[in-house]
């Protein structure tokens, strides 16, 4: 069985990444989402090992120390990490994990796992994208020019990415994604077994 990938995908805030991950979740049959490991509260409603991996900042530091982390951080008090166990484990079972992170840290994984899929998903233009975050109406407005600025340099960092996704219109978007998955599992890094097996003459036994 041929290993997953480890799809991560970052854009600025307002992009849609949201609603396009929701489209390929509903579509792609073995993804899963990544779960995050948090040292914050519990919340009502929310599930251990499902919306995240709850610790300890005791367990949380002794992780970190561990290398048990593809990319961590500390924010507002509390600590964030993606577990290298969770991705690596459900890779190895065929599964293709998608992780939505900001840029600095898919910079962070990319560091610790080079072979991932890093997808920078863009908006038609930085109009739209200000409209888009006005019309979400979660900031007060003394807060969207900040958010906006914000966003327009997060664009910057698409440069490092491996593919960069229009999101015009999320289904088109996601298509997109989804293209680029399946050319991934098509390159000759990730079959040199299936080339082996032809080389052997074993391909038709082996189908």
């Amino acid at each position: 069985m041929a290993n997953g990938l480890l799809i991560v995908l970052s854009g600025p805030s307002g992009t849609g990444k949201g609603t396009v991950c929701r489209i390929l979740a509903a579509e792609i049959h073995n993804l899963i989402f990544s779960i995050s490991m948090t040292t914050r509260p519990q919340r009502p409603g929310e599930k251990d090992g499902v919306n995240y991996f709850f610790v300890t900042e005791e367990r949380f530091k002794r992780l970190i120390q561990e290398n048990a982390f593809l990319e961590w951080a500390k924010v507002y008090g509390h600590y964030y990490g993606t577990p290298r166990s969770f991705v690596e484990s459900n890779i190895a079972e065929g599964k293709d994990v998608l992780l939505e992170i900001d840029t600095q840290g898919a910079k962070k994984i990319k560091s610790n796992f080079s072979e991932g899929v890093y997808i920078f998903l863009i908006p038609p233009s930085l109009t739209e994208l200000k409209r888009r975050i006005v019309e979400r109406g979660t900031e007060l407005p003394e807060k969207v020019e900040e958010r906006f600025t914000a966003a327009f340099l997060e664009i910057q960092e698409g440069i490092n990415y491996d593919y960069i996704a229009l999101n015009d219109l999320p289904e088109r978007a996601a298509l997109t994604i989804k293209n680029i998955i399946e050319a991934e599992k098509c390159r000759v890094t990730r079959n040199g077994e299936l080339l082996e097996k032809l080389r052997r003459g074993d391909l038709i036994k082996c189908l």
